[in-house]
């Protein structure tokens, strides 16, 4: 079976202006992603682990290599078709949640689903949403505003906004790294359940041991590199 997610060869640049040379911050990776599978990538700050999820996600053209996402390169996708196969089958999730403020939890939730949404499957979405929250412990908090949760509780709702349209791939970006230790364990808690009950494929960057050690594999960048960490 193909990979969900291939990545050959992948070589990334920022090119300066005031720089002759252009480093490459990503040089030469190498990384297959299967259905369901857990992935964690580590590293030293600025190493491109960001970087990395956000040319997985489409978000940035790689400079040299190929992308593929269920067989197709993204590369040679229109901007318009790349963003409905990130609406559709992609999931982000950030370090720091970007809920809107005046928008409740459940409205936060379904903003993804308001691009295309056909009007008879609208009941059917309010419900997955109310479930998925309730899944993560907020359903008596689905009518709250962002201000009216903690820390947590927002890290949740994003998580939940980022499943609302069953994607097939979750990129989670330090998801726990403006937690506190507790809300952090709970929140990895919640990622793996989702990842193996709903065999969404998960790629998170981290700093957190703890976190990287519940997933299936584990990656190290280091100098634009990428390397597998064997397990002791």
């Amino acid at each position: 079976m193909a990979p969900l997610v291939q990545l050959s060869g992948l070589v990334q640049r920022y090119e300066a202006l005031d720089r002759a040379d252009v480093p490459e911050v990503l040089r030469g990776v190498d990384l297959e992603v299967g259905d369901g599978e857990s992935i964690a990538v580590v590293g030293p700050s600025g190493s491109g682990k960001s970087t990395l999820l956000n040319v997985i996600g489409g978000l940035l053209p790689p400079s040299e290599g190929k992308v593929l996402f269920e067989g197709k390169d993204l590369a040679a996708m229109s901007p318009d078709d790349t963003a409905a196969l990130r609406n559709r089958s992609i999931g982000f999730v950030f370090q720091f949640h970007h809920l809107l403020p005046q928008c409740s939890a459940l409205e936060n939730v379904l903003l993804p689903t308001l691009v295309d949404l056909d009007p008879s499957k609208r009941r059917q979405v309010l419900e997955r949403a109310r479930a998925l929250l309730d899944e993560v412990g907020l359903a008596n908090r689905a009518e709250h505003r962002p201000a009216q949760l903690s820390g947590g509780e927002c890290q949740r709702v994003a998580v939940v906004r980022a499943l609302i349209n069953e994607p097939r791939l979750l990129l989670a970006d330090e998801p726990t790294g403006s937690l506190d230790s507790r809300s952090a364990w709970h929140l990895g808690e919640i990622l793996c359940k989702l990842n193996e009950e709903k065999s969404v494929a998960l790629v998170t960057v981290t700093h957190s041991e703890r976190l990287a050690q519940r997933m299936k594999r584990i990656y190290e960048l280091q100098a634009g590199l990428l390397l597998e960490r064997q397990r002791s």
